[in-house]
């Protein structure tokens, strides 16, 4: 299977309730809901497709609600980074 076809496969599993184009297009959502849900397989699926630098991309600019504390502190320490609090949704 080649990158695309694997990562579209992996947009419908982990974001299953909207179409993989939409999905590849909003690359920090996908990738931490991969990172907070995904199996060792699928993140290493992930990692050869897109690379680190999109894992901490997605990081920096994760979107607040996607990530648990646990992969949250996770994948800041896997990254040698000092974890900061979790992306909070602003109330109105």
């Amino acid at each position: 299977m080649n990158a695309d076809a694997e990562l579209r496969e992996l947009a419908a599993r982990y974001v299953w309730w909207q179409p993989p184009a939409v999905t590849l297009a909003r690359p920090h959502h996908f990738l931490c809901q991969v990172m907070t849900l995904g199996t060792a397989e699928d993140v290493r699926a992930v990692r050869r497709a897109m690379g680190d630098q999109a894992l901490l991309d997605a990081l920096d600019h994760a979107p607040p609600g996607v990530m648990d504390p646990k992969s949250w502190n996770y994948w800041h320490l896997f990254f040698g980074r000092r974890p900061p609090p979790l992306p909070e949704r602003p109330l109105p």
